[in-house]
């Protein structure tokens, strides 16, 4: 079984790789091979004539919760990009760090803004202020760039509702809420480490163009004329959190009062029936803190509030939601076959293999987490599916864990899908070609400030570990 996977594992790297094979196709692909392969060395695995109505049933299971979050996130985040939030955002931040610790400001506005905004698409946003500030300040670009990326690519990986952690959350079977605890407990000393300190120090000796005038930017940090407020942004991308924080403690509360030695599905059927049969507030917290109703909400309230109270007419809005959902439809297809993945490992046995094979090794459920992912990420690049197949890998080993262990287990997934970025990564062809740096100096500065979010990122979640172990 372990040599099943290792196979199915190698057969997705040479697709994605070598025969540049979409995502979403290789992880079908292997999907189908794994299981419909899986009899040959395990009688009591999936039938042959059973193999496509599990990829079909794993891959319906996984969407509902996931293409649901992300969909909506998508135009929460679509929406937020076009008023101009994410530049009223920076600029007040810089305001308030002062230029000289503009690089601050930089590493908190990437932190802010990767949670409702796509990395790739805040980046592009961001860039004309990058610009604007290393031409006024007189300062290498890269002190301001690397920690906005930085902050960026910490909350990307750590803080739902961006994909990777949501996927992983619903693939453990861990509440949002507990995963945004943590995420935000390790992501922001871990950005503070990764950020401006560590950024100056390994943009040294790294000499880019000279940066050429650009009309757009004239003006950046004081035009805020038709920006939404600083207030109204922050307010708006904090309400679905503190939203779903609250539905977590309200559960957490109600589920300590639920009798011990419970498996995992009685209590969450007893944790259910609790919920349901409590009081008023306890049911419209749960039901307004569920993360896609308090997303939905927050969503509908950004689109009134940055959107039709600004003057933006409804065929704009709507065009703007449609376009966000273009993306978003490519990572919901990626996950989905993600969660093919995880089923398959799970109906041909490959997880109970697993379970077996490092059941007496001694080794911490948070390191195989961490090695499983960090070993995708360095092979074939993409984070999302780092996340996605170390989630399969980890089924079996999570079952006795309680929430916030789970959420933990998620972190350290997240942190290693994040390190070790390098050539077979898009996201390092996109800060080598908006920061202007050849692949040697991006190895030199991304590369090693990826390895540190990881590293940083996983110790941290080790040290939480012992307090919820």
């Amino acid at each position: 079984m372990i040599a099943l996977l290792v196979f199915g594992i190698a057969l997705l790297l040479v697709l994605i790789l070598k025969l540049k094979l979409q995502a979403f196709l290789s992880l079908l692909i292997v999907s189908v091979l794994v299981a419909a392969s899986s009899r040959l060395v395990n009688p009591e695995a999936v039938p042959l004539t059973q193999v496509a109505d599990t990829i079909v049933a794993s891959m319906g299971g996984a969407l509902g919760f996931i293409a649901t979050i992300i969909g909506i996130g998508a135009i929460f985040g679509a929406i937020l990009e076009h008023s101009g939030g994410t530049q009223a955002l920076a600029n007040h931040l810089v305001r308030i760090f002062g230029v000289e610790k503009a690089p601050w400001a930089m590493l908190l506005t990437g932190f802010i803004i990767s949670i409702p905004v796509f990395l790739d698409v805040a980046l592009v946003i961001l860039a004309p202020l990058l610009y604007a500030l290393a031409r006024d300040t007189k300062r290498p670009f890269l002190h301001f760039g690397l920690p906005l990326v930085a902050g960026m690519a910490v909350t990307h990986a750590f803080v739902p509702p961006t994909p990777g952690p949501v996927a992983v959350a619903y693939l453990l079977g861990v509440n949002l809420g507990w995963v945004i605890l943590f995420g935000v407990m390790v992501g922001l000393p871990t950005a503070i480490i990764c950020g401006p300190w560590l950024c100056v120090r390994v943009a040294k000796g790294v000499t880019l163009p000279a940066i050429e005038p650009i009309e757009t930017v004239e003006g950046e940090l004081e035009a805020e004329t038709n920006l939404p407020s600083f207030t109204s942004v922050l307010l708006l991308i904090g309400l679905p959190i503190a939203l779903i924080l609250a539905n977590t403690v309200v559960e957490q509360w109600v589920a300590s009062g639920l009798p011990e030695g419970l498996t995992r599905n009685e209590r969450s059927e007893q944790l259910a029936a609790a919920l349901a049969e409590g009081s008023w507030l306890v049911q419209a917290i749960t039901f307004i803190g569920h993360p896609v109703i308090a997303l939905l909400g927050s969503t509908i309230a950004t689109l009134y509030f940055l959107g039709t109270r600004r003057g933006v007419d409804r065929d704009t809005l709507l065009d703007i939601s449609t376009k966000a959902l273009g993306p978003a439809g490519v990572i919901i297809l990626i996950t989905g076959a993600g969660g093919v993945f995880k089923g398959v490992l799970s109906a041909t046995g490959i997880t109970d293999a697993m379970e077996v094979l490092f059941a007496d090794s001694g080794i911490s459920v948070l390191v195989l987490a961490w090695v499983f992912a960090t070993l995708i990420r360095v092979a074939q690049g993409s984070a999302t599916v780092a996340m996605l197949t170390a989630a399969g890998l980890m089924g079996n080993f999570v079952n006795d864990l309680n929430q916030p262990q789970l959420a933990l287990v998620t972190i350290a997934i997240a942190a290693g899908a994040t390190g070790f970025s390098h050539v077979n990564d898009s996201g390092f062809w996109m800060i080598s070609r908006y920061f202007r740096m050849s692949e040697g100096q991006t190895l030199r500065t991304w590369g090693i400030i990826s390895v540190m979010i990881s590293v940083t990122g996983f110790a941290f979640t080790m040290l939480l570990w012992q307090f919820v172990g």
